[in-house]
């Protein structure tokens, strides 16, 4: 699953308008406008259990409902989860309808108007 989830999570956010990938910190980061709407840790990052995972950003409150219902696929990040970043592991049953609405969230939180604009056109 690990080798395969960076591809599809890949493929979701470049298909948003204007985002691209940046390397930092050793790992692809998806931006708009540089600024970060989505990571990806494979396995082996200890900040990750050692598990292959994605942070994204959420709106008010949504951290802490994804963690306590489902503890077993969302956890409080290191670093970003102080201001409400999620993270969700990518192996063992990673539900990607629900992801896939969780990172055009974050997108949607941290792309300009005018690009939200566009998305809405397509």
């Amino acid at each position: 699953m690990a080798r395969s989830a960076l591809p599809r999570l890949r493929k979701l956010c470049l298909s948003l308008p204007e985002a691209h990938e940046v390397e930092a910190w050793g790992h692809p980061t998806f931006r708009v406008r540089n600024k970060i709407f989505a990571t990806f840790a494979p396995g082996g990052d200890p900040h990750c259990d050692g598990r292959p995972a994605t942070c994204f950003k959420a709106a008010p409150g949504v951290q802490e409902e994804l963690v306590r219902k489902a503890p077993h696929r969302f956890f409080v990040p290191p670093y970003v989860g102080t201001r409400g970043w999620v993270a969700a592991w990518l192996d063992d049953g990673a539900e990607w309808d629900e992801l896939t609405g969780l990172v055009l969230h974050s997108y949607r939180l941290i792309a300009p108007k005018r690009l939200l604009a566009l998305l809405d056109e397509e």
